[in-house]
């Protein structure tokens, strides 16, 4: 188990990481993936939106990309946004500000390990490319299956391992072009050899399933994306007996 100083530390070290690139996150984003992640979030935003949820939690929100393109899809949504990073809010909220009519979007700051809600508050939560920045990944897990309804359910995108001829582009891009291009354009080659490692490091597929049900969630199941560069994972909260 990780002493909770040095859990506090990495969470220090993450939201300094991600202050430090947030101007120019979202452009970076966008072109380093070639915009393929707008399709993901789109394809997560399908799934969520047969739930027909109206207040719904962003876990790890960044820039709030994923919150704005829900409530775009979900209109009469109620969407809260949290993130450890001061800077992402604040971008998002400028992002917020200039759609019109305003979407009913709140950001707050919050570590995913400490929601400050209420239990079942919510009739989802949802992560894109977050939850891999968790100091505590089975801890956060638990957060969003507390602060979920009886029934609810978590839709998380991440990134993973493709197989097959997906796997040599996936190897050139994480290995070569990521790391370079994004200290090029960004100047930060830290933060870029980061998202490498956290992506390499990361538990994907049956494996992230085995936390999911760990943290005690049912029915969990995974979709597989673009050759498995990106997978759409989803687990439900038990019904009250």
């Amino acid at each position: 188990m990780m002493d909770p100083l040095l859990k506090d530390k990495k969470n220090e070290d993450i939201a300094k990481m991600f202050d430090d690139i947030a101007p120019g996150y979202d452009f970076l984003n966008h072109f380093l993936s070639f915009n393929i992640d707008k399709c993901w979030r789109k394809k997560l935003i399908k799934l969520m939106k047969q739930e027909e949820p109206v207040s719904m939690l962003d876990v790890a929100t960044g820039t709030a990309d994923l919150a704005i393109m829900a409530a775009g899809k979900i209109p009469e949504s109620e969407i809260t946004g949290v993130d450890i990073s001061e800077k992402m809010l604040e971008s998002g909220r400028t992002k917020i500000s200039r759609i019109k009519p305003e979407k009913n979007i709140t950001l707050l700051s919050a570590a995913a390990e400490k929601l400050p809600f209420s239990d079942n508050s919510f009739d989802t939560a949802m992560a894109a490319f977050g939850v891999r920045n968790f100091q505590d990944v089975n801890a956060g897990l638990k957060e969003m299956l507390r602060v979920i309804k009886p029934g609810k359910k978590i839709f998380i995108l991440e990134f993973s391992k493709p197989r097959g001829f997906f796997k040599l582009i996936y190897s050139i891009y994480f290995r070569l072009y990521l790391p370079v291009a994004g200290r090029i354009i960004s100047g930060n080659k830290s933060a870029y050899q980061y998202l490498h490692d956290s992506v390499a490091g990361f538990p994907e597929g049956l494996a992230f399933m085995d936390i999911m049900q760990q943290a005690g969630f049912d029915n969990c199941r995974q979709k597989r994306l673009s050759g498995g560069i990106a997978t759409i994972y989803v687990g439900e909260k038990q019904k009250k007996l």
